[in-house]
């Protein structure tokens, strides 16, 4: 792999029309002049950049354009057009199923598109793989975890993951581990707090009623009792009663499966008032500032202590190309140590431009790109060498656990998932 900070050079400039490059000189025959045509690909992103997910899709977007200005702006021989599009709405705070379908729509539309990089939440990638699929792009997720997305595993639904394929081939990849492993990881992590009965709560929504699933289902391996999976309202005014009956039931930790928006910070403080000892884990949806930090809209600094939650990022310093990748990211963007989410964001963009190059003229044919991405097996990348399966899975496996301090998500240590 080459180093994050060499940066790559080229006279081309990122272009929504075909842009005329003059690296090449001209030449001239009596009044006759030529100029040289770049070749341009579209590559596009949808994530939510209202709402409690943009402290974590702000630094995302930021890797993925970290990543492109270091190619200088070209995959291979192509000039690379990015486009990030937003799939939340400021009316909803979060990512909005009308906006999703309307970012996909736009991509399929367009004849250079070759890559998109989305969705964030699994519940939007349910939306867009259809509409992608149909159009035959390649779509990669830096945070889709829900298992239905790809296989037909324990926490998947019926028809899953068939109906999100009408062309009956495999159009959608992850770069994160998918929500078996993290449902593991979350397991090991209450067996090591001590947790004996563990209340779950759910946003009833894809990822987290699918987590929610996952954790009953694993839960005999690792000797953790669910004493209950409880699907909430987002939008209720509060949870005391819900607090009140696993206080009945003697909970002595509790999990929310859900994203911070789906009302991630009003059960904490619900669950916290009637069970002021318990420890609650929130799992990488609700591993953000927007949960952790008062100032950012989170709970109160008093709850801190008594959060854990899990992510499948380690502690940046500890990846192959962590240092140079966090050296890189300050020298952009004067931020030292940015959000997990910001290096799959850039891994997610280097596997896009590192897939186009690596098919010379070809690389502006999206079917060619797809065969490429799923052919891989042994990537070297900042996150370490990976591959993927005939799923669209990735081949990484290890999870990280975090506490809090100063407000914010702090890596603990790393979860070894079997």
């Amino acid at each position: 792999m080459n180093s994050l900070g060499k940066l790559m050079t080229g006279c081309a400039v990122v272009s929504s029309a075909v842009a005329l490059a003059g690296c090449g000189g001209s030449s001239s025959s009596s009044s006759v002049t030529t100029s040289y045509v770049s070749k341009t690909v579209d590559i596009y992103s949808s994530l939510p950049l209202h709402g409690a997910s943009s402290a974590q899709t702000e630094p995302l977007v930021n890797g993925i354009e970290l990543a492109l200005s270091q190619a200088g702006g070209k995959a291979g021989q192509f000039t690379v057009n990015y486009q990030s599009l937003d799939d939340s709405t400021a009316a909803a705070g979060k990512w909005d199923p009308s906006q999703t379908a309307a970012n996909a729509r736009r991509a399929a539309a367009d004849p250079s598109t070759v890559y998109y990089i989305g969705e964030f939440n699994s519940d939007a990638s349910e939306i867009s793989i259809p509409i992608l699929n149909q159009a035959g792009i390649p779509q990669v997720s830096p945070a889709s975890t829900y298992v239905g997305l790809t296989t037909n595993e324990p926490g998947s639904a019926p028809g899953e993951p068939e109906k999100y394929y009408p062309t009956e081939t495999r159009t959608f990849l992850r770069i994160i581990p998918n929500d078996s492993v993290q449902a593991a990881a979350d397991l090991l992590a209450l067996k090591q707090e001590g947790c004996t009965k563990v209340a779950v709560a759910n946003d009833n929504e894809a990822y987290g009623a699918g987590l929610a699933k996952l954790l009953e289902f694993e839960k005999g391996l690792y000797g953790v009792d669910i004493v209950s999976n409880t699907p909430i309202s987002p939008k209720a005014p509060n949870f005391r009663s819900y607090a009140a009956t696993i206080k009945a039931e003697s909970a002595n930790c509790f999990e929310f499966a859900g994203i911070v928006a789906d009302g991630g910070v009003q059960i904490t403080e619900d669950v916290h008032a009637a069970l002021p000892k318990a420890k609650i884990l929130g799992p990488d949806g609700m591993c953000t500032r927007s949960w952790t930090n008062a100032k950012d809209g989170g709970v109160p600094a008093s709850i801190d202590p008594f959060i854990e939650c899990t992510a499948a990022t380690l502690a940046l310093n500890s990846y192959p190309g962590g240092r140079a990748f966090l050296a890189a990211y300050k020298a952009k963007y004067g931020v030292s140590d940015p959000d997990p989410y910001a290096i799959y964001g850039y891994e997610a963009m280097k596997l896009g431009l590192d897939t186009i190059a690596s098919l010379g003229s070809g690389g502006d044919d999206k079917s060619a790109v797809l065969k490429a991405l799923f052919a891989i097996k042994d990537r070297t990348s900042v996150l370490g060498t990976y591959g993927f399966d005939s799923n669209g899975d990735t081949t990484l496996k290890s999870y990280g656990l975090y506490d809090v301090k100063n407000g914010n998500p702090s890596f603990l240590k790393p979860i070894k998932v079997p």
